[in-house]
């Protein structure tokens, strides 16, 4: 028999987060939760939307699982928030983790982690809680990624590297081995990081820009 799980969200992680639970997971969801002040519909992917404020009365945590489905928002701020509501009303919150992923740390992972298909989790990785591994990405080997940071798709950690609370990487971007990003740095799309980076940092790629080509040339490519 399936889990029961009750969802925090109703957007599109919320939605995403229902369709793996749905097809790839032991659990069964079987409603949705937000702030009063929130709830936009009674129903949300045809279950039943109900006030936070009254959620542990109708779902007992003794009884069903929880899982807080939300993005980035304010720098993960808010995801820890009902994170640390959640477990304040004494749910027990539960990951996913695709069946896609290759997982190969000895189940050093915390709880509320989001972890897409495609994902390549090293030997001696530790995951902290509450954190989302979109798509593709490569976490090397021995190194740490700590609570409540979001990493986007295809980003390479490299060995040894630590990466403190509350991150954000956007796709693509690269960190070498042997370094740390402190707390509540923002690493934007494609940035290459070769050194420590300091808490509350921000660190932008390079965008690419139109090049100045001669029409003479223009005709001949």
């Amino acid at each position: 028999m399936k889990k029961p799980l009750v969802i925090f969200g109703s957007g599109d992680i919320a939605q995403l987060a229902h369709y793996y639970f749905s097809t790839d997971s032991d659990h069964e969801v079987v409603a949705f939760t937000v702030d009063a002040a929130y709830i936009q519909d009674t129903t949300f992917c045809e279950l039943p939307v109900v006030p936070f404020e009254n959620v542990a009365a109708l779902y007992p945590p003794d009884q069903y699982d929880f899982f807080v489905a939300l993005s980035y928002s304010k720098l993960n701020a808010i995801r820890k928030e009902k994170y640390l509501a959640a477990k304040a009303l004494g749910y027990r919150l539960t990951n996913y983790i695709s069946s896609r992923a290759s997982v190969l740390n000895q189940g050093a992972i915390g709880d509320n982690c989001f972890i897409f298909e495609d994902n390549t989790i090293q030997p001696f990785v530790k995951l902290g809680s509450n954190i989302t591994l979109w798509s593709g990405n490569h976490i090397g080997h021995h190194s740490v990624i700590k609570d409540h940071t979001f990493i986007a798709s295809h980003v390479v950690v490299s060995g040894g590297v630590e990466i403190g609370e509350q991150c954000f990487i956007g796709v693509n971007a690269t960190l070498r081995d042997h370094i740390k990003i402190g707390d509540k740095c923002v690493l934007g799309a494609g940035t290459l990081l070769l050194a420590d980076a300091e808490p509350e940092g921000v660190y932008i790629g390079t965008a690419t820009e139109r090049a100045q080509v001669p029409s003479t040339r223009l005709r001949k490519l």
